[in-house]
């Protein structure tokens, strides 16, 4: 069963068929990304968290105006995206702006990544594979998922 938030705050729509959730994690150069795309060459639809985390702070989302309200816009580029690096030294010097930029970015990150199964339940596919870099640290997802594969080299 899984469960998502409706269109009002505190509604819940369930779904009730079963859907078969893997989530696939590994450190840095742990060939995590090897399986994915061996999975992926084999049919198994992936949603990558790296993809949606880059997705949900593209100009005018709304965790990117709350991130330029937050860290200012000295952390943007000319073309007005994000510069990655510039916000990265600013979090990785702080652990309270680092939790900042975490309470912004991970609920739009879950959120969309929950979307995405939705799709892909509607679709038809009765599995999903997410790969999630950090999914031990964040534990969002964990409750949703079946089974836990840890990619390790």
């Amino acid at each position: 069963m899984l469960a998502f938030r409706g269109p009002t705050p505190g509604q819940l729509v369930v779904v009730c068929r079963k859907m078969f959730l893997v989530g696939l994690t590994g450190g840095i150069a742990s060939g995590k990304s090897t399986v994915s795309s061996a999975l992926r060459d084999l049919g198994c639809p992936i949603i990558d968290a790296d993809v949606v985390a880059r997705q949900v702070v593209e100009p005018k989302s709304p965790a990117y105006c709350r991130i330029v309200q937050h860290f200012g816009p000295e952390i943007l580029l000319e073309n007005g995206e994000i510069d990655r690096q510039k916000l990265g030294q600013i979090v990785f010097s702080s652990a309270e702006k680092r939790r900042l930029l975490n309470s912004i970015t991970h609920p739009e990150i879950h959120k969309a990544m929950l979307k995405q199964i939705f799709f892909y339940f509607l679709r038809g596919y009765r599995y999903v594979v997410l790969d999630v870099p950090l999914l031990f640290e964040t534990r969002r997802l964990t409750r949703f998922l079946n089974y836990t594969v840890v990619v390790y080299w």
